[in-house]
């Protein structure tokens, strides 16, 4: 049996859009990252449509989507339930592929722990857990004394039926659960929808199903987008110096980092910025962070753990001496196999103009990161100053101003967009094939579709609120 027999969870199309889809509709998806090849699996396996083609310069996977640290979550802020609602739907989605392939993905629930040493945070954390609550995330749960049940995350796997997020408040619960945090930590809140998979398999099970029901890669860059009366009719692409057009009534556009010069070929600019993030892997030979702890993110500001005589030889040096200043919240990072950890720390979260190949990481990146970590797991510190083989590689955070997506079609007939993903592509990619798809094909659409139009910004309220947004959940 293929990955596209084992994959296809519905057989008849008219079962999910209540009709029978057009034949004789010609769809070119321009990117093959994850948002792409969950689009296109959407399509022909699920769907049914028989001409879709996916046109990409590079390798699928590669741009963006194999950069990520492939965790998952349904904790979400506000300001209301459609980004908990979109990221259920695909998780589950996610699920039912983990199911279906006898997790090939290596899905599992270890969580999500947000970790502080600010007693003034504890209100916050118990805030977060009422309010993912109250959109769709789950059951608050609070732990304040050491008798108190707390169960912890399984290892490996993903069939639990904890959702929502215990906050401890408790400091000889968090030692006992969660000995390796620094005792400093006062309180942590455990999301329990969440965790981590593997997104490059994640993405070839669906590229290699999608393949198996007549999807077309064609290795090329798109160097043009043909309309004739507001509506799309073909996608010129440029393959080995020789050009070629591909007849389309549907164009979905999912360049990743490229989005809004692929945008610009039909003349929409997207309200897109980008950001550099970048992440560190290292070896950690002596399980500095237990091979079984969940992804952890430090919740406070922080000055780096140097020690006197690197703090007095740092300080000596005008141009190291912003190695002294303040950190910002947010470092976070997790186990990677049985012998890794990676850690990210977004320090330098400017908005630049996207350029390949990507630019060198910021100086003293992969250090910055693991002391940083350091700061949460103390037992990092044995690597100071000399992280065990460090690999640095990062890509960009292509995000709304409030961070939420753009999935829906354009003024353009027949042109869409699947984009906006911010850190978040791995885990919305389900989702957003599937809303995608729904658009094309006339199927129901769910009630956090609004949300994703472009459309959106022409609401005077909606850009009214903006004003008052918030950082979207960015971690």
């Amino acid at each position: 049996m293929g990955p596209g027999s084992a994959l296809r969870a519905v057989r008849d199309d008219r079962s999910v859009t209540g009709k029978t889809v057009d034949r004789t509709v010609k769809i070119v998806i321009c990117g093959a990252g994850i948002a792409g090849i969950a689009a296109a699996y959407q399509l022909a396996v699920v769907h049914g449509c028989e001409n879709v083609t996916l046109v990409e310069p590079g390798h699928p996977l590669s741009l963006t989507s194999d950069k990520s640290t492939e965790a998952y979550r349904n904790w979400w802020p506000g300001p209301d339930t459609a980004m908990t609602a979109f990221m259920n739907r695909s998780i589950d989605l996610i699920e039912e592929i983990a199911r279906a392939t006898n997790n090939r993905i290596n899905l599992n629930r270890r969580g999500y722990v947000f970790a502080t040493a600010d007693r003034g945070k504890i209100e916050f954390l118990q805030t977060m857990a009422r309010t993912a609550e109250t959109r769709g995330g789950g059951p608050a749960r609070f732990h304040d004394t050491p008798a108190s049940v707390y169960t912890p995350a399984a290892a490996h796997g993903f069939e639990s039926a904890l959702t929502g997020a215990d906050v401890i408040a408790d400091a000889s619960l968090i030692r006992r659960h969660f000995p390796y945090l620094a005792p400093e930590t006062v309180a942590v809140a455990h999301a329990r929808r969440a965790g981590w998979l593997s997104a490059q398999q994640l993405g070839m099970a669906m590229l290699e199903a999608a393949r198996e029901r007549g999807v077309k890669l064609l290795r090329g860059k798109v160097v043009g987008i043909e309309t004739n009366g507001q509506r799309v009719r073909a996608v010129h692409v440029e393959q080995n110096g020789e050009r070629q057009s591909l007849e389309a009534t549907h164009v979905v556009l999912a360049a990743g980092p490229m989005q809004m010069e692929m945008a610009r070929l039909i003349g929409v600019d997207l309200p897109l910025l980008a950001e550099r993030h970048h992440k560190v892997s290292f070896a950690d030979p002596q399980s500095a962070v237990p091979r079984a702890a969940p992804m952890m993110i430090w919740l406070d500001a922080q000055y780096l753990p140097w020690s006197d005589e690197e703090h007095a030889t740092i300080d000596s040096d005008p141009e190291a001496r912003w190695l002294l200043g303040e950190f910002p919240a947010g470092v976070h990072g997790r186990p990677d196999g049985a012998h890794a950890t990676i850690v990210l720390f977004n320090h330098h979260g400017e908005a630049v103009a996207p350029e390949f190949p990507l630019p060198e990481p910021p100086p003293h990146y992969a250090e910055i990161a693991l002391r940083g970590m350091s700061t949460m797991v103390p037992a990092l510190r044995s690597y100071a100053g000399k992280p065990a083989r460090p690999y640095v590689d990062g890509g960009y955070y292509m995000k709304t101003r409030e961070n939420r997506p753009l999935i829906g079609p354009l003024a353009v007939e027949g042109a869409y967009v699947s984009c906006g993903y911010s850190g978040f592509g791995v885990m919305a990619s389900c989702a957003s094939g599937e809303l995608i798809a729904r658009h094309i094909t006339g199927g129901a659409l769910p009630d956090y579709a609004p949300a994703f139009l472009l459309s959106r910004y022409e609401d005077t309220e909606y850009r009214a609120m903006l004003e008052s947004w918030g950082d979207g959940g960015q971690l």
